[in-house]
C-alpha cells in the first residue's frame, strides 16, 4: 500500500520533466523564429525607409513643426515594423496634443482656416472639422470658411451638408462658384444635379426679362 503514492510521485516527476523539455525546446524555436522575423524585417527597403521617416518625424518635433512630424509619424504607423508604430503612435498623439493646444492661440481666423486645411490634407478630418466648426460660428460672413467646410464634407461623404455650405460660400462670395468647378475635391459630388444647379444655374430667362423690361 505504500509502495503506490511513490510510484505515483516519481511517474508525476517524470511528467514533469518531459513537460519542462517541451516548453524549453518550443521556447528555443520560438525564439529562433523571432530572430529570423527580426532579419527579414531588416533586410526590407521598407524597414529602412520606416526608420529614416521615424528619424525624420523625431528632428520635426523637436522643432515643434507638429503638423510635419504627425506625417512622417503616420508613414510610420503604416509601415512594416510593429515597434516603431508603437512608438511613432506615442509621439503621434503628441504633436495632436500640442497642435490642439496651439489651435487656441490664433491671432486671425486666416491662421486657424490653414490650420484646418493642413489637418484636412493630412487625413485628420476629425480635428479639422473641430477648427471649421469654430470658424463658422465665430466668422460666419468668411466666404472662404464655408468653402473649406464644404470641400471637408464632401471628401467625408456627407454630400448634403458640403452642397449647402457651397451655397453659403457662393452667396458671400460669387467667386467661388468658378473656383469650384475645377476643384478636384468635389469630384464626388459632379454627377449630383443639385451640385450642377449651383454651379451652372440656369440664367436664361434674365436677359429676356430685361428685354420685355425696356420694350414696353
Amino acid at each position: 500500500m505504500k509502495k503506490k503514492p511513490a510510484t505515483n510521485v516519481k511517474s508525476k516527476g517524470t511528467k514533469v520533466q518531459k513537460t519542462k523539455t517541451l516548453r524549453s525546446s518550443a521556447t528555443g524555436s520560438e525564439v529562433k523564429g523571432r530572430a529570423m522575423r527580426s532579419t527579414k524585417v531588416a533586410d526590407d527597403p521598407r524597414f529602412a525607409q520606416a526608420v529614416q521617416n521615424y528619424e525624420a518625424g523625431l528632428k520635426a518635433l523637436q522643432a515643434h513643426k507638429y503638423d510635419k512630424a504627425k506625417a512622417f509619424f503616420e508613414k510610420v504607423m503604416a509601415g512594416p515594423s510593429p515597434e516603431l508604430a508603437d512608438r511613432a503612435s506615442v509621439h503621434f498623439n503628441t504633436c495632436t496634443q500640442q497642435m490642439s493646444r496651439a489651435a487656441n492661440n490664433f491671432k486671425t481666423p486666416e491662421e486657424q482656416f490653414d490650420y484646418a486645411v493642413s489637418l484636412m490634407n493630412m487625413g485628420d478630418y476629425v480635428t479639422a472639422r473641430e477648427n471649421f466648426e469654430i470658424l463658422t460660428k465665430h466668422y460666419p460672413k468668411l466666404d472662404f470658411i464655408w468653402y473649406g467646410m464644404a470641400t471637408l464634407n464632401c471628401l467625408t461623404g456627407r454630400f448634403p451638408e458640403a452642397i449647402s455650405n457651397l451655397g453659403d460660400a457662393i452667396r458671400l462670395n460669387p467667386a467661388n462658384r468658378y473656383q469650384a468647378r475645377n476643384d478636384s475635391d468635389f469630384k464626388n459630388l459632379a454627377d449630383d444635379p443639385r451640385f450642377t444647379e449651383l454651379l451652372y444655374p440656369d440664367t436664361s430667362a434674365e436677359p429676356s426679362n430685361e428685354t420685355d423690361k425696356w420694350r414696353y
